[in-house]
């Protein structure tokens, strides 16, 4: 088990970090059969991973899937999520991209404080069937508010982000089992939350507000007032988790990290598989090495596969309850 989920970490094509493969700490929970059993396992990764922000990699393995069961299935994308609130108007409060999560957790009992930055609880279910909602303790909440070494307003825009980036709902492949729930964290590269997170269109979407607030003529694209806001927001991400002692790695050290990586491989493997439309930063992208490096992509097992959302049905019996007539 140790060895295969650290190999499905070297196969995966889309990370820039699986250079650190062989530290991974596996946690073997398939003897669990409870919904609380799952929770408390969670709770020990987060600890464990978290370290206080010298963050550590780790996943967390639980039963495989069997016939005629239903299977352990944890229902959120990452660990910590932001709530996102659909608004009368179509706009949205918080994170768009959890929409739908914030309207099952909310089904299932939870109560928000409708602001921008809600963490979201876990839901997870057993082969029972039936979801489980819990929260992850306040103290392993770890998030870093934003702040500019420059620029003093961007503070007070209330800008934060959780420190610990933890993948739950993919599947894990080794050998022909397939473990449904395999959550696993590592730690951000700042783009994936400066640049990402917060600036894309369907994101947080902050990079108008900034502009604005640094005074840039935004009436046309090609005054590049984005490119300058998007910098600055990375400058701001490293910054503030550099001053919270949280582990973040920028963009070219990560992208230089990977090219000895993928020589490695090569020289070890005969090959490496690599994704480009992943590996290269969405930020300053041809400034890296990745940018003009010829990548193959290809599959190899034991391997972390996309599964559909559990709580697809559920979604849709939201919307079609959404559509009646009151």
């Amino acid at each position: 088990m140790k060895y295969g989920a650290r190999v499905a970490w070297r196969n995966s094509a889309r990370c820039i970090a699986r250079m650190f493969w062989p530290k991974l700490e596996v946690f073997d929970y398939r003897h669990v059969t409870t919904t609380e059993e799952m929770a408390d396992a969670l709770i020990r990764h987060v600890e464990f991973g978290l370290n206080n922000g010298n963050i550590r990699v780790g996943i967390t393995v639980f039963p495989q899937r069997m016939p005629g069961r239903n299977n352990f299935r944890m229902w959120n994308s990452q660990f910590f999520n932001y709530a996102g609130y659909e608004m009368p108007d179509g706009t949205v409060v918080g994170d768009p991209q959890n929409v739908s999560l914030t309207k099952i957790c909310q089904k299932l009992g939870w109560k928000s404080k409708g602001t921008r930055f809600d963490l979201l609880p876990l839901i997870v279910s057993a082969p029972d069937g039936r979801p489980k909602l819990f929260e992850i303790p306040k103290r392993l909440c770890k998030e870093v508010p934003l702040e500019h070494p420059k620029y003093n307003w961007f503070a007070e825009m209330g800008l934060k982000w959780f420190a610990m980036p933890a993948v739950a709902d993919m599947r894990l492949d080794i050998g022909g089992l397939e473990f449904t729930a395999a959550p696993f964290n590592g730690w951000y590269t700042s783009p994936e939350i400066g640049t990402r997170n917060l600036c894309d269109l369907h994101r947080y979407n902050i990079t108008k507000d900034v502009a604005d607030k640094m005074g840039l003529d935004t009436s046309n694209d090609s005054t590049l007032w984005k490119d300058q806001v998007m910098v600055q927001v990375n400058v701001a991400v490293l910054h503030s988790y550099q001053k919270e002692g949280v582990s973040l790695v920028d963009h070219h050290s990560a992208a230089e990290a990977y090219m000895k990586f993928m020589a490695s491989e090569h020289q070890q493997r005969g090959g490496c598989p690599s994704d480009w439309v992943w590996l290269v930063p969405p930020i300053s992208g041809s400034l890296t090495p990745l940018y003009n490096q010829n990548m193959i992509n290809y599959k190899l097992k034991p391997s972390y596969e996309y599964q559909e959302k559990v709580w697809k049905d559920m979604v849709e019996d939201l919307q079609n309850e959404s559509k009646t007539p009151k």
